[in-house]
């Protein structure tokens, strides 16, 4: 190496991170099992169409006893019926899709805003830092449940909408993270040497910070996906989320509700979905944890 050579800083954690990642999470039960229900999930709602016995949105005239009330699960429809005589199961699956792309979507633009606005404070400091960390605690002073309330009920509830509102409630967490990590990377010694090297801003972002945060993101992303589902349901289940026909788990429990004690399948089966959908995403996004750690490799 020359005098005026500058020495290569690469990121160790970011240079490992797509190295046998998936390799190790296989190797893990919970992390192999959590897969094993998202793919599931994920591959019921891209073939609906081919998996759905029935039009979610048919109403059937023997879906129905002759008193009115919705029908057990039986030979034809095998998770029963609604309230309407449309099949349950049917309904579930293109549920999926609604509690997919909100939990997607929704989650992805609060990763990224997160993201964004966590790396500007962390790095720049000054009243950059101040101004938006500010802006930050002010919006995590209101409860999430309260706010995307409030603001459900201000525009006209549809799925988009709905995705945009948890995206606005839920970037705050993300973004606090990864000011508190940029802030610390930005203080590292290779960091130091980057700018006495005469770097500029962008390299050192691009290159040398933000591969060290890639973990972190996508650790919680893959958590907070979980919580949008969440918090979707929860919204369509208080009548201010996705609004019917179109289906989702939260609005099938909130139409239901009613035959609760009568026919409690059309409460429990929804109420199982979303509870295996979380629990699916939390599972992985811990392993993940697990899995990117540098100083958890070799324990395992």
């Amino acid at each position: 190496m020359t005098a005026d050579a500058k020495p290569e800083i690469l990121p160790v954690a970011a240079a490992d991170l797509p190295r046998g990642v998936m390799w190790r999470l296989v190797r893990r039960k919970l992390a192999l099992f959590a897969m094993i229900v998202i793919g599931i999930i994920v591959g019921a709602a891209l073939f609906a169409p081919l998996v759905a016995p029935f039009n979610p949105e048919e109403q059937f005239f023997e879906g129905l006893t002759l008193e009115g009330a919705p029908l057990p699960p039986g030979e034809r429809f095998w998770l029963g019926t609604d309230l309407l005589g449309r099949d349950l199961l049917s309904r579930l699956i293109y549920g999926a899709r609604t509690s997919l792309i909100i939990g997607i979507v929704a989650n992805g633009i609060a990763v990224v805003v997160g993201a964004f606005v966590g790396i500007l404070a962390g790095f720049f400091r000054g009243w950059v830092e101040t101004l938006l960390m500010r802006f930050t605690d002010l919006m995590m002073a209101f409860p999430a449940l309260l706010l995307a309330i409030t603001l459900a009920a201000i525009f006209q509830p549809s799925l988009w909408i709905v995705a945009m509102v948890i995206a606005m409630v839920n970037w705050v967490q993300m973004a606090r993270v990864v000011y508190t990590e940029t802030r610390s990377l930005s203080e590292r010694e290779f960091i130091l040497a980057e700018r006495a090297m005469g770097a500029g801003l962008f390299r050192i972002l691009f290159r040398h910070i933000l591969p060290h945060l890639l973990s972190t993101i996508v650790v919680f992303g893959t958590l907070g996906i979980s919580t949008t589902v969440l918090l979707e349901a929860t919204l369509s289940y208080l009548g201010i989320g996705v609004q019917p026909p179109t289906p989702s788990w939260g609005n099938i429990i909130y139409e239901n509700q009613t035959y609760f004690t009568s026919a409690p399948w059309l409460v429990f089966f929804p109420g199982f979905a979303i509870i295996a959908l979380a629990l699916g995403f939390n599972l992985l996004g811990d392993s993940l944890r697990e899995v990117l750690d540098p100083t958890q490799k070799g324990r395992h």
